[in-house]
């Protein structure tokens, strides 16, 4: 067993006290909670979670509270992050229980051993939360990853450095100048959870089992002088997060509604209203879709499916939107994978998914940017879920639009159509419509 990357995995659902607040010193690791308040409004509030589930952990200034409904990591400067906090403490891993799957990680397996091995190595004070740890060399986190898969060749070595830059990604990890050090999202694993995550690393290969001699833990002298900033680090979790939605709902109804809210968020593909009861009440529906709107989603329907998808008024700020290579390079996958499939009657007028990859060969001849470039670009959009890799036959196989297109809003598809038909035929009558009904 390794902890999982994505949203954190192992479950625990927590009560949260209904006022007052509760505060602990901020020492290593500590937790404080506070209620659930501050000067923004609920606008600003659903834009910094839109925000933060777009780009990762928000970073504070000196002191900088956390928008409401989110948890604020503090490092020893005043400085940290925010996070979003689910309601009743729950986290994905609720979806094993309706065996529903999450979100695609690649090379999940790969990611999870060396995410472990960084753990094995930052987390060097087991009687502490995991988060902040001590910094760790980079040879040491793939020495530990060495020892726990018992390989050490190149193409090992390719997969780890590969699972170190998408941990990095995803901040569950940060990497830079040859250290590893534990991201905030570690931060976020339920207290419940670090009983086990102990004895994982507990069970874990150590430093005498490296066949190349090379520590797996860093060194007490390592551990002392990486350690001293993290000393009065602290993590406060805010108080009530809806309770005021979730209140007046008996136990089994408020489970039903925080299940559905993860299966909605977390869940790969759109669920299914059978499985979710909160998704066919119209009462339970409406506490769903208002704590979507708080961190600035929406539902998304389908027939008889269900997922979330970003607000419209709360993308635009979100920072969900591509880089200029990435965009050049969703716009020819969309072109050749389904505009044209369009144009000649072989999907729906309204369908974004498309089983006609557009050939990496095609990708190569119709863009201007270098093929390294070009690779980065597809990594990128495929790690973000907006394109996905298939096999075509014997070809070398190709990409199609991703799983977040099931995420569009009705407005968010009516602009993708309108920008499609000006990238695809910009000379063409209906570009010209398009235009004139932008004037």
């Amino acid at each position: 067993m390794t902890p999982e990357p994505g949203p954190p995995q192992p479950g625990a659902r927590t009560t949260t006290p209904e006022s007052g607040a509760r505060t602990t010193t901020p020492e290593s690791g500590a937790r404080t909670t506070t209620p659930e308040s501050g000067a923004m409004g609920v606008t600003a509030a659903a834009s910094a979670h839109a925000r933060a589930r777009a780009t990762g952990p928000l970073p504070l200034g000196a002191d900088e509270p956390a928008p409401p409904g989110m948890v604020r990591l503090a490092r020893g400067d005043g400085t940290g992050f925010a996070l979003p906090a689910w309601p009743d403490g729950a986290t994905p891993s609720l979806l094993e229980e309706y065996h529903t799957a999450p979100v695609h990680v690649e090379r999940s397996g790969e990611t999870r051993r060396v995410l472990a091995a960084a753990l094995k190595c930052c987390w060097s004070d087991l009687t502490a939360d995991p988060w902040p740890g001590t910094p760790a060399p980079v040879d040491d986190v793939l020495a530990a990853y060495r020892a726990l898969i018992g390989r050490g060749d190149d193409l090992m070595r390719s997969w780890a450095v590969g699972a170190l830059r998408r941990l990095h990604d995803s901040a569950w990890l940060v990497v830079g100048d040859g250290l590893v050090r534990l991201g905030p999202r570690c931060a976020s694993w339920p207290a419940g959870s670090h009983t086990q995550l102990r004895e994982l690393m507990r069970r874990l290969p150590g430093p005498g089992e490296e066949p190349a001699g090379l520590d797996v833990l860093p060194t007490a002298g390592q551990a002392e002088t990486a350690g001293s900033s993290g000393a009065s680090a602290s993590v406060t979790v805010p108080e009530g997060v809806d309770e005021d939605l979730l209140g007046p709902f008996d136990e089994r109804h408020r489970a039903e509604i925080v299940a559905a809210f993860m299966a909605v968020e977390h869940a790969a593909e759109p669920v299914h209203e059978a499985r979710f009861a909160a998704l066919r009440d119209p009462v339970l529906r409406r506490v769903l879709a208002e704590l979507l709107r708080r961190r600035g989603r929406v539902l998304v329907q389908g027939r008889e499916t269900w997922t979330s998808g970003y607000a419209d008024d709360a993308a635009a700020g979100a920072g969900t939107v591509p880089d200029e290579a990435g965009r050049a390079v969703l716009t020819l996958v969309l072109i050749h994978s389904v505009a044209i499939p369009r144009a000649e009657g072989r999907l729906p007028a309204d369908g974004w998914l498309s089983p006609f990859p557009a050939q990496v060969e095609e990708l190569r001849r119709h863009t201007r940017l270098p093929i390294g470039e070009l690779e980065t670009a597809l990594r990128s959009l495929r790690h973000a879920g907006l394109v996905s890799q298939v096999k075509a036959g014997e070809e070398a196989g190709g990409y199609v639009p991703g799983p977040q297109f099931h995420r569009l809003t009705g407005a968010a598809r009516r602009r993708l159509q309108e920008e499609l038909i000006l990238a695809a035929g910009p000379h063409t009558p209906l570009a010209a419509a398009v235009r004139a009904g932008r004037r």
